[in-house]
């Protein structure tokens, strides 16, 4: 599940000039020390903000050890003060057993007071109780009202995830166009597999009109982020010259680098265009998926 386990107030302005590194070392120390100690004077006055901090520092292990029942203790005061936030990070805890025992029931009441107070990550949290079924009665229209709530907020993994109830037909009438448009929204802020589902929308004309050119754009941002079906579908499009020119060497790349993360169906493609291409060709693929590892190194092939 999703929650705000990061800091408001984590800061510090270091005046002077520069020092030694052992110095330095021990002054950020005192500093990081000095935070913690400030943070917790608020808290144990009983500002919320401070309350949560807290709870975060605990539950990343961020100047203080990593306690996960200090976590859910400092997240709950501020919680019990009305904090959205802190409302959703509690909801978290409960929802995965951290630092507290594991209650879907508990769970969903926290989302629920979040989601109320207009947190678009509980809204999409308490969406996902709803459709699996945990602390509530299962409910898809339940589900699918919560993540509209949230998608409409601008929350791109609700976006996607309305996307796929429209094209499922899952709590709503199925609507491809309905799913088209909110997997656009989700896709514009970057998320991939909402960029893959659009790319394949396009190139099999489902809720938008037939366009390969734009199933290869939207497949290209997608492989780009290292989804490794973006990257056999771009490839299948260079090697059918679909929405791009035809370019063996382009295909042998993209299924190669699928291929590296294990995907079946793009070492079967990939092993078959070794048979039809020319050493060129596949020196070229070999090189072309060298240079993109080499220049994607947050998104190279497991």
């Amino acid at each position: 599940m999703r929650g705000l386990f990061v800091l408001v107030v984590f800061s510090v302005l270091f005046l002077g000039g520069c020092l030694p590194f052992s110095q330095k070392a021990e002054s950020t120390s005192n500093a990081a020390e000095s935070v913690e100690q400030q943070i917790r004077a608020k808290a144990e006055q009983g500002l919320a903000e401070a309350q949560f901090n807290l709870g975060v520092m605990y539950y990343e292990g961020k100047g203080v050890a990593q306690d996960y029942n200090q976590a859910a203790a400092w997240c709950r005061k501020a919680a019990e003060q009305g904090l959205a936030k802190a409302q959703t990070n509690l909801g978290v805890m409960y929802d995965e057993g951290q630092g507290v025992q594991q209650d879907y029931n508990q769970a969903v009441a926290w989302y629920r007071k979040a989601a109320e107070q207009g947190s678009a990550e509980a809204q999409f949290n308490l969406g996902v109780m709803y459709e699996k079924g945990r602390g509530v009665s299962q409910d898809d229209s339940q589900a699918v009202a919560w993540y509209r709530k949230a998608a409409e907020q601008g929350d791109a993994v609700a976006q996607f995830t309305l996307g796929v109830m429209y094209y499922e037909g899952q709590g709503v009438q199925q609507d491809y166009s309905q799913a088209a448009a909110w997997y656009h929204k989700a896709a514009e802020q970057g998320h991939a597999k909402a960029q893959f589902n659009l790319g394949v929308m396009y190139d099999e004309g489902q809720g938008v009109q037939q366009d390969y050119s734009q199933a290869v754009e939207w497949y290209r941002k997608a492989a780009e982020q290292g989804h490794a079906k973006a990257q056999f579908n771009l490839g299948v499009m260079y090697k059918k010259g679909q929405g791009v020119p035809q370019d063996y060497s382009q295909a042998y790349m993209w299924t190669n680098l699928a291929a590296a993360q294990g995907l079946e169906q793009s070492i079967k493609m990939r092993d078959s265009l070794v048979k039809k291409l020319t050493p060129s060709q596949i020196e070229e693929g070999q090189r072309l998926a060298r240079e993109w590892i080499a220049t994607h190194p947050h998104n190279n092939p497991k």
